[in-house]
């Protein structure tokens, strides 16, 4: 199947679900998870930082690692394929659901609107323990990490760590995409991390695959894309 062809099933389709992983953010010059174990943190392993059970013991070394992630986020920029996806659900309200197991904002920084992330945004916090009436804004202390005044409860990065479960709501959100869309782009993700995965294994329509490696999920694909996001999606998407 030729980009064309894809293409094609685009401009037919009433509802397109798209799938990224972190292969979309590469181009942009997002590390992934374990290329950032670089210089101070190459000898920590990643699975073991991205943990409640790590930032129990260590609050102030996981809180650190993240803002060594966050600095690394925020000097670079969405790319072409970011760029596309929002402008094509700017010109086609409705028509385009998108879903991603990225952290790095990036798709929400391009313009996309109503993104469901995953694994969160690792640019916002929230309370580690349930919430006390004295956990707010004006009750934050500064620290590493920042913390309630009052009753000391943590401030975390708002992703999904290793252990935890998805966003339910979210989560249910993006099933009822897959199961309801023509067409599935599956973007820059191997395929293998589940529950994510699974999604395009469900999906009701169509399903094309693009990456410019083999995944996981190529055999459940109908067409097999092999390009990167920001060569590909800017082709596949315009009118």
């Amino acid at each position: 199947m030729s980009n064309r062809g894809v293409r094609d099933w685009v401009r037919g389709a009433k509802h397109v679900a798209v799938l990224t992983g972190a292969g979309m953010s590469a181009e942009s010059g997002v590390p992934t998870f374990r290329d950032a174990q670089t210089g101070l943190w190459a000898k920590f392993d990643p699975q073991q930082l991205a943990t409640e059970e790590a930032f129990r013991a260590n609050p102030s070394m996981v809180w650190d690692w993240y803002a060594f992630r966050r600095e690394a986020i925020a000097g670079v920029q969405p790319n072409a394929g970011h760029r596309a996806l929002a402008e094509f659900a700017k010109r086609h309200p409705g028509r385009l659901t998108l879903i991603t197991q990225n952290v790095d904002g990036l798709h929400q920084r391009a313009g996309s609107e109503g993104v469901l992330a995953l694994h969160g945004n690792i640019a916002q916090d929230r309370w580690l323990d349930t919430p006390r009436d004295c956990c707010n804004a004006d009750a934050v202390a500064a620290g590493s990490p920042p913390c309630c005044d009052r009753c000391g409860n943590m401030r975390r990065p708002a992703v999904v760590w290793f252990g935890e479960a998805l966003p339910q709501l979210v989560f249910a959100q993006a099933e009822q995409a897959a199961r309801h869309c023509d067409l599935m782009l599956v973007v820059g993700t191997s395929g293998l991390v589940y529950p994510a995965a699974g999604l395009a294994r469900t999906a009701r329509g169509r399903v094309a695959i693009v990456n410019p490696e083999p995944t996981a999920l190529d055999d459940a694909a109908d067409a097999v894309l092999r390009g990167t996001a920001a060569t590909v999606l800017p082709q596949l998407l315009e009118d």
